[in-house]
């Protein structure tokens, strides 16, 4: 069996848009017919530039290939190139490109891929969501009111949820880590304790960053957040800051969470030897895949750290991040996105069902694409995935930043 065929689908999640702005999927297909899907999540250059990397990756170091040889084809991507470093766009190529063999692998093999991976350790798959406005919320104002958070948080509880994420912290901007406005830090504080009120002990708090701060700016609002107990930190200095994110590990009592722009165990390895983190949230679509990130996860074992697999895609990297998660045992949770379209596209193979997700018993990744549907709905806009802004923080009218991909109104 040998990887023959290669196809490329970039599909734009239609209003809201929960996601970003557009997803890339691959199709991959054996000589012997059998054929795999995968997702890149890759954002360094846009979806038509992207397609041009996934295709050269795939013809030069794995077409022809037995799709068993993933090691192989992992150290031609990460090492042929006068590399052996982490490259984002290069591995976000790789890791979408290897989700695909697996789904074949298993396909092959009539398993899932789990069980490729050392077997079952998760039956049921703790999930976590971000709060999005429920349909009677104002896009716009949602994300700045604490009440709307409050009744979305409760919502999701109400779904079976035990843990949500949100990020009222103000812009991530260009310009790199700032010092957050005391409006940003008042508003922060406002979100946790009208979140908290709304579910009491029936949920995690997640407070989500994307980098943003400063480490002392990060120290401020971490140290603000400590009373009402946050499961974790996530990202509160840019992502190359490690011993910056150590210095707020140590100084913030709220465990620190990383990974979602991380690639290869070299990255995740600096982290956890730092200190920098307890929980690591790879992105499998660009981390280096499935088998790299369970090294990671074998790694993160001897530092005592846990998993919780990122997503802010579709819903063909989250297949991926169930298969790892359901291989291991320090995983934590899992991050879903619960929208008509998501669930659409793999035409209801893989659902959370009152806050947890079941590991799946269907061969490969246990998914059925809509290919239609993807195809369907291409995407036109020029931006990117996502994307940070360029003006500073607003230290005099406060922030209403609505994130990288803000939604949009159908």
């Amino acid at each position: 069996m040998k990887l023959q065929d290669l196809d490329i689908i970039v599909t734009a999640p239609p209003a809201p848009g929960w996601g970003g702005r557009y997803w890339i999927l691959v199709k991959v297909t054996t000589d012997t017919g059998v054929t795999g899907w995968g997702e890149c999540y890759a954002s360094s250059v846009g979806p038509d530039a992207m397609r041009h990397v996934i295709r050269d990756v795939f013809e030069r170091h794995m077409l022809g290939e037995n799709p068993e040889n993933i090691e192989l084809m992992f150290r031609r991507a990460y090492s042929s190139g006068f590399t052996q470093r982490p490259d984002l766009t290069v591995m976000g190529a790789f890791s979408g490109l290897e989700i695909a063999c697996w789904d074949i692998l298993g396909k092959d093999r009539d398993r899932p891929v789990y069980a490729l991976l050392g077997g079952k350790m998760n039956e049921r798959i703790r999930a976590y969501t971000y709060l999005y406005p429920l349909p009677h919320h104002d896009l716009d104002d949602f994300w700045t009111s604490p009440e709307l958070a409050g009744e979305s948080a409760a919502e999701m509880v109400r779904r079976g949820y035990t843990a949500v994420k949100f990020d009222p912290a103000g812009p991530y901007t260009i310009r790199g880590g700032h010092m957050p406005a005391m409006s940003d830090i008042s508003m922060s504080v406002a979100f946790c304790k009208a979140i908290r009120d709304a579910v009491g002990d029936k949920a995690d708090l997640l407070f989500g960053t994307h980098g943003q701060f400063n480490t002392a700016g990060a120290i401020r609002l971490g140290q603000a957040l400590e009373p009402y107990s946050p499961l974790w930190f996530e990202e509160p200095t840019p992502p190359d800051m490690i011993e910056d994110m150590a210095r707020v590990a140590r100084n913030v009592r709220i465990p620190v969470a990383t990974g979602e722009r991380m690639t290869t165990k070299a990255e995740f390895g600096a982290v956890l030897r730092a200190g920098a983190a307890e929980i690591l949230q790879p992105a499998l679509g660009r981390a280096g895949g499935i088998w790299e990130m369970k090294k990671v996860a074998a790694m993160a074992e001897v530092f005592n750290a846990q998993m919780a697999p990122h997503l802010y895609a579709g819903p063909l990297e989250w297949a991926a991040n169930i298969h790892l998660a359901a291989s291991i045992p320090n995983l934590l949770m899992l991050e879903s996105i619960d929208t008509p379209f998501h669930d659409q596209l793999i035409k209801g193979t893989l659902r959370v069902d009152d806050g947890f997700v079941t590991a799946p018993t269907a061969a490969g990744l246990g998914i059925d694409v809509d290919e239609d549907l993807a195809r369907a709905h291409p995407y036109t806009g020029d931006g990117l995935h996502l994307q940070m802004q360029e003006e500073p923080c607003d230290y005099v009218n406060g922030n209403a930043f609505q994130g990288g991909a803000p939604a949009t109104k159908g």
